[in-house]
């Protein structure tokens, strides 16, 4: 529940709620048969391969929901923890997980699931899990190297294989249904069964028909993060995207009269910001846009927000970004804080400026030029911005 917490499920309820899930998630692994230690091991041996049916499906699942609800906006991928991969560890690791499969006839999550229907056999590998548990905790020093030898951090495989994440998905989708399909002919020969493994029924037509569907899907929802930073970066998008501008004097008046209510959204390097931090701003990056973090900045009522750069046109990639996320309200500095800092911090009076320009655009600038350098000295070189915290599990 990780995403949800805690701005939808406080911390609490998240304990409840896993509760609840954990025991529908027990339900479910009972009766797909996954408390029959025969019905486990069977993908061993060929003659029943429930087991990856289940698993393919759920990760096929799973995979189509987050890029659904990360297509849509619903979901922020950064507050998803991913476990770290540390490549001797996973396979020593899996080796004797697999071992332990073949020979006890159970995992770590099946294992609960028949114990709590009383099976024996199930309780006792629990007893051996403990065990294994408690020998590597207390023998922890004589595995560290192994354990944390070849730390590969998270990598995706679609990024491992530079291809698309939507591609990815539409290929694993295929994988899926040819996986099926070649297992049902194994599984029909270790049983003597001589009906063809995929008929043309309207149950298999039906099936198939679903999983093509599923895999166009994954094909046509590419990320959301990556389709639009592409498009900000298209040549003209940016200068043809209709922004709403601010001008350096209006900016300059605000800043002057406290903020008031404009709040800044300052896309700067660090370094920038340390050299010539602006008042109450609020440090963002292209990526920011797309986490939690954006919303919780962007979506006060009442405010007017100044998308602050320096230059005009990363300020109009930014904003458009912001558009196609569906944040309003939003404005661009005109000619960046360059424009700002010739047009207000180091102001020359032309030669031939009209007397209108003299006694009102003119004697502003001078104005701002003396009060705002004081009220930039006097803001903070970096503001503090509640983060987004990444809720830490897997399994």
């Amino acid at each position: 529940m990780g995403p949800l917490v805690p701005d939808i499920i406080s911390n609490n309820l998240n304990y409840i709620v896993a509760l609840g899930v954990g025991l529908l998630f027990g339900m479910v692994l009972e009766q797909a048969g996954f408390s029959s230690a025969r019905k486990l091991v069977g993908l061993f041996y060929g003659y029943d391969f429930t087991v990856l049916h289940v698993f393919f499906n759920a990760g096929v699942t799973a995979m189509l929901g987050v890029i659904g609800l990360e297509h849509f906006g619903l979901l922020d991928m950064s507050l998803v923890y991913v476990n770290p991969t540390f490549l001797w560890a996973a396979i020593v690791g899996g080796l004797i997980m697999g071992l332990g499969f073949v020979v006890g006839g159970f995992c770590p999550g099946t294992s609960f699931c028949a114990a709590a229907i009383g099976k024996l056999d199930a309780m006792v590998f629990i007893g051996g899990a403990f065990l294994g548990v408690f020998v590597f905790a207390e023998g922890y020093p004589l595995f560290e190297k192994l354990y944390m030898a070849a730390p590969w951090g998270s990598p995706q495989v679609f990024d491992s294989l530079r291809i698309p994440q939507s591609l990815f998905a539409f290929l694993l989708v295929l994988a899926a249904l040819g996986a099926f399909w070649a297992v049902s002919i194994i599984e029909n020969r270790v049983n003597g069964v001589k009906k063809p493994a995929v008929r043309l029924t309207p149950y298999y037509t039906g099936l198939g028909a679903a999983g093509l569907v599923l895999a166009a899907a994954a094909l046509l929802l590419p990320s959301r993060k990556a389709s639009l930073l592409e498009a900000s970066e298209a040549p003209g998008a940016a200068q043809a995207y209709k922004a709403a501008a601010m001008t350096p004097d209006e900016f300059a008046l605000r800043l002057m009269d406290g903020g008031g209510k404009m709040r800044i959204v300052d896309f700067r390097s660090e370094e920038a910001r340390a050299k010539m931090p602006l008042p109450g701003s609020v440090p963002f990056t292209a990526g920011g846009l797309f986490e939690k973090q954006a919303a919780r900045t962007l979506l006060t009522r009442g405010l007017t927000y100044v998308f602050a750069a320096e230059d005009e046109l990363t300020e109009r990639k930014m904003a458009f970004i912001a558009d196609r996320l569906g944040f309003r309200d939003i404005r661009v500095l005109e000619g960046g804080l360059k424009a700002f800092r010739d047009q207000i911090l180091d102001f020359k009076p032309a030669a031939g400026a009209s007397a209108f320009e003299r006694d009102n655009t003119y004697r502003f600038r001078e104005e701002a030029k003396r009060v705002v350098p004081g009220l930039l000295k006097a803001a903070p070189a970096e503001p503090a911005v509640k983060k987004a915290k990444r809720i830490l599990g897997g399994c």
